[in-house]
């Protein structure tokens, strides 16, 4: 019995050097402003430093974000936190086809992340990062692309559990 577990995470640099660039930014901007700003109401005052919220609320979620993966005689189990709390499982016995392959993230998804192709035959996909997945063709027609780092291993295990396969 094989067991593949994965923990993924937005880590790319340049996704945070242009959210704290973005905050910078819009620090300094907020800030050359408070004079006008702190006379105004309430209201205006939150409306002023939303920008600050968002990006730091959106950096928070790119900490916490994270994909993670595990196979086992069960079936193919993935979580996208924060987005999902539990695993989403896929027990063997729905999956017509499993296979390692090479996606274009951007023309295919429209980029990283949990997403839903454009065109309805790619299916949705779970990444955050590269361009190798596991595709999962399920017998009711719906197809799941996952994401991996760790395509050799990957590779070995389903290899190892490919007769759970009908």
């Amino acid at each position: 019995m094989k067991i593949f577990i994965e923990e993924q995470k937005f880590n790319q640099k340049l996704v945070f050097i242009g959210l704290t660039m973005a905050f910078i930014i819009v620090s300094i901007a907020t800030y050359s402003n408070w004079n006008v700003i702190e006379n105004e109401n309430l209201s205006s005052k939150i409306g002023s430093l939303s920008g600050v919220i968002i990006i730091l609320l959106v950096m928070l979620l790119f900490i916490y974000l994270k994909l993670n993966t595990r196979i086992d005689e069960i079936g193919i189990h993935y979580q996208f936190y924060p987005f999902h709390l539990k695993y989403k499982t896929i027990p063997w016995n729905l999956i017509s086809k499993c296979y390692l392959r090479k996606y274009d993230a951007i023309s295919e998804y429209g980029g990283w992340g949990l997403k839903l192709s454009f065109f309805k035959k790619r299916g949705k996909c779970v990444t955050t990062k590269g361009d190798t997945g596991i595709q999962l063709e399920l017998k009711s027609g719906k197809k799941i692309l996952i994401g991996t780092q760790l395509k050799e291993e990957l590779q070995k295990t389903l290899n190892n559990y490919q007769y759970k396969i009908s």
